[in-house]
């Protein structure tokens, strides 16, 4: 069986040129948020951003060390001499040349550059990401200033994507589809290409992995999303199983996670395939669960459901089946700068769905010692209800 190409364009062209990142109004959102961000619902004079994807959310600078200080007057983003000339080019073309200003320097000098600018008052501390002997040290660089805890000021503020973010995610979706439409041919028995040079063997779950990432690099991914998950027969029954010298046989599951990066923002899918043909017995039943689930699982994502409504729906089938207990994640999760981002799809979860927010569905059953089948898509909710961004077909047989 050859799935065939998805109905995005090729992933080196796809839908026209996708403009720079803006990030016009973003600061002043969270200054909008000074008012109620504090643990105790009270207000803030500044806050210290020291979370990457945050950064750049909020500023356009993809560099890996670097701090954004926003108080009601400024923003100033600090970062060392490797990204003097990579920061002022992302700042202008995010728009915020005029907006952030923007210092370099050693760790010391951009201290004493901050300590500088802080206003006095209670200043919020990204309390997800800052460690105990940060905390120490920015008590000592901010001082007499009350440093407070915070918590999901500009994740919160992330959750909803504008239309640069998601054609950025499609085009990371592109090229993840267009890459496993190209190595998807490994898995047949029959493929001469192998690495190994042997067409009459299934090659390994490495081998397969390398190519995978491989083919994405070269179709325009700037890095995988997260490490590539591709696991056979029993080793399907580990949700998050590492790649390894498994060389597959016919008749296994082989469950294939993976996503592409475009300019930051990621794509997630999972694919499980049967080699050599239909799946047949308990494997048979296993897929075709997982495939009503996951079907379930995406019709409930529409605008103004509850996040949890959608695991409640994928797991139903699953429950009715006998096999609710080895269903042990959640449904799915947001996904953006980062892959796994709010809102949480899992059970319970209060989240509202709205246009613009994106999501993965990807229930899954693993039973050890048989093997396992996880189907995923990310999607985006629409006014009407959602659309897919990873494209790739689901016929299961090889």
């Amino acid at each position: 069986m050859s799935p065939g190409v998805p109905s995005h364009p090729p992933a080196g062209s796809a839908p026209g040129v996708i403009p720079p990142p803006h990030v016009d109004g973003r600061l002043a959102r969270v200054r909008a948020a000074f008012d109620r961000i504090g643990p105790d619902g009270a207000q803030v004079d500044a806050l210290v951003v020291t979370t990457p994807a945050n950064i750049r959310w909020l500023t356009g600078f993809s560099g890996s060390a670097g701090l954004l200080l926003v108080t009601a007057a400024q923003a100033l983003l600090v970062t060392d001499g490797r990204y003097r000339t990579q920061a002022e080019e992302q700042l202008e073309s995010a728009g915020v040349d005029g907006e952030v200003e923007c210092f370099i320097g050693g760790v010391q000098a951009q201290r004493d550059a901050l300590a500088d600018a802080v206003p006095a008052g209670r200043i919020g501390l990204e309390a997800d990401t800052v460690t105990w002997s940060a905390l120490r040290s920015w008590t000592s660089v901010l001082e007499p200033a009350e440093l407070v805890p915070t918590s999901g000021v500009v994740e919160d503020l992330r959750v909803v994507k504008d239309a640069g973010e998601v054609a950025r995610m499609e085009r990371a979706a592109a090229i993840a589809d267009a890459a496993l439409a190209e190595v998807v041919g490994m898995l047949s028995v029959d493929t001469p290409d192998l690495p190994t040079g042997d067409r009459h063997r299934y090659p390994t779950e490495l081998e397969v992995a390398t190519a995978l990432d491989h083919a994405m690099r070269r179709y325009g991914s700037e890095d995988r999303a997260f490490a590539t998950i591709v696991a056979s027969g029993e080793n399907a029954a580990k949700p998050h199983a590492r790649p390894g010298p498994r060389r597959m046989e016919r008749g296994d599951p082989v469950v294939i996670d993976f996503g592409a990066v475009f300019d930051g923002y990621r794509s997630d899918m999972t694919r499980t395939f049967c080699l050599g043909g239909a799946p047949t017995g308990l494997l048979a039943v296993l897929f075709s669960v997982v495939a009503d689930a996951q079907t379930l699982g995406v019709r409930a994502v529409r605008a103004g459901a509850a996040s949890g409504s959608v695991d409640a729906a994928a797991r139903e089938p699953i429950v009715a089946a006998g096999w609710g207990d080895r269903f042990e994640h959640g449904t799915g999760h947001g996904v953006g700068l980062d892959i796994h981002e709010r809102p949480w799809v899992g059970a319970g979860s209060t989240a509202i769905l709205s246009p613009g927010v994106v999501v993965t569905v990807e229930p899954g059953i693993y039973l050890p010692g048989t093997g396992g089948v996880r189907i995923e898509d990310t999607l985006v909710v629409t006014d009407d209800g959602c659309r897919p961004l990873t494209l790739f077909p689901k016929e299961v047989a090889l």
